[in-house]
């Protein structure tokens, strides 16, 4: 069982490394460069596949190869696509990003790698839940949090870091170099006769198969509670997405500064807290740890609000207590994850593992990317205080559906 750790580790640190370039280091090169919140918010649409990932997701629990593994039939070719598109990149001029047609070749490149990304998650998560025991589903989503957030950490901190001494070509290649060593350890993978599924129904697109699939978070209380958080748990996090970054910029940070202290560090803080949460989860119920790291980031968010009030008011915070309240925000958000991604793999049924799992993240993608954009905008409206004081109140609101499944939760363990 440890190799599959191992290979899931491996699979989502070579996921994290181009998302991490989009969500972390992406945002701060154009801050730097002078684009406005509401510009850098639109750029949550190279994200969208992450969303629509759940129309294709049935054809990938459904095709496959039975020799070469079934998921991993999707997962090899996925990932040397992802290294190619990052080749690619490495050939496109950073300084020609202001002439329409190498940005558009950008803007494409970089919307297929993210499309090529979410194919691959959505064959790695179903691989996950198909083999992972329910007593081994916290530490196999506790290593999917250490990696995509140790590649988070290079795709987004070492880049940044690297831009001035390593150039734009040779980071990029390294980071293709990175994804292709990653790979190796599912070439070498034998995917066990028990992970492939068995032949469905040609998925067909419509409103009535989509009512359908929708019928399961219908078929009892708890799932129809848990329906409503999917759908508003990531409202403070999409809120804020296109806020924080920028603000790092706006508070005198360098690209070295933000690289270092804010995105690695920060991502530090996130495999602490990915660890910290595997093992608490030993100990205490999925739901009271929903609960207790909900409250924790939005915490994290006031003292990010108080950041912003302290620049909007002309004073100078020390780096040191802009690094650590970073580093706060991203360990509680990691540990957030590690415990939303347990309990979506536990409402993810076997025979559907890919399309379930995939749903219910998609759902919380599709209301993050959207609040992006408009959190951009709002940003630019209202300014950094006001607005990150708003989404503190609407993280507030938020836990009321957590509370509510959470008793049903409860009541229906008891009821077992």
């Amino acid at each position: 069982m440890r190799n599959i750790y191992v290979i899931l580790f491996s699979l989502y640190w070579a996921q994290g490394l181009p998302v991490g370039f989009m969500t972390h280091a992406l945002p701060v090169i154009l801050r730097s460069q002078g684009v406005s919140l509401a510009h850098i918010g639109g750029f949550g649409l190279l994200m969208l596949p992450w969303s629509l990932k759940v129309f294709w997701a049935p054809w990938v629990d459904r095709l496959g190869s039975v020799t070469r593994g079934h998921y991993r039939s999707w997962i090899i070719p996925t990932q040397l696509l992802s290294v190619a598109v990052l080749v690619f990149l490495s050939f496109i001029p950073v300084a020609s990003l202001d002439q329409p047609v190498f940005l558009l070749a950008f803007f494409i490149a970089l919307l297929l790698m993210n499309t090529t990304g979410a194919t691959q998650d959505v064959a790695t998560d179903g691989l996950a839940v198909s083999i992972l025991k329910a007593d081994q589903q916290h530490w196999g989503n506790t290593f999917q949090v250490i990696g995509s957030r140790l590649g988070f950490i290079v795709g987004g901190g070492a880049v940044l870091w690297a831009l001035d001494w390593l150039q734009w070509q040779n980071t990029f290649l390294l980071l293709a170099a990175l994804v292709l060593l990653n790979t190796l350890p599912v070439l070498l993978f034998r995917e066990p006769a028990r992970a492939v599924k068995q032949q469905v129904q040609k998925p067909v697109f419509s409103i009535a198969t989509i009512r359908k699939y929708l019928d399961y978070f219908g078929q009892t209380q708890t799932l129809k509670k848990w329906l409503v958080v999917l759908l508003t748990f990531k409202i403070a996090d999409g809120l804020a997405g296109p806020l924080l970054k920028p603000l790092m910029v706006d508070l005198g940070l360098s690209f070295s500064d933000i690289g270092l202290y804010v995105t690695m560090m920060g991502a530090l803080a996130a495999l602490l807290g990915a660890g910290l949460a595997g093992a608490v989860l030993r100990f205490w119920s999925r739901a009271k740890c929903l609960i207790l790291f909900s409250i924790l980031k939005i915490f994290s968010l006031l003292a990010f609000a108080w950041l912003a009030y302290q620049y909007e008011t002309g004073q100078h915070p020390a780096h040191l207590m802009i690094y650590l309240i970073n580093a706060f925000e991203d360990l509680t958000s990691s540990m957030l994850l590690v415990v939303m991604l347990t309990l979506i793999m536990q409402y993810s049924r076997k025979q559907m593992a890919g399309t379930d799992f995939t749903f219910q993240v998609a759902l919380m993608a599709t209301v993050s990317g959207g609040l992006y954009m408009l959190g951009g905008i709002l940003g630019d409206l209202l300014g950094y205080t006001v607005f990150l004081g708003l989404i503190c109140v609407i993280g507030c609101l938020c836990l009321i559906p957590v509370l509510r499944w959470s008793q049903h939760q409860t009541r229906a363990e008891n009821c077992e």
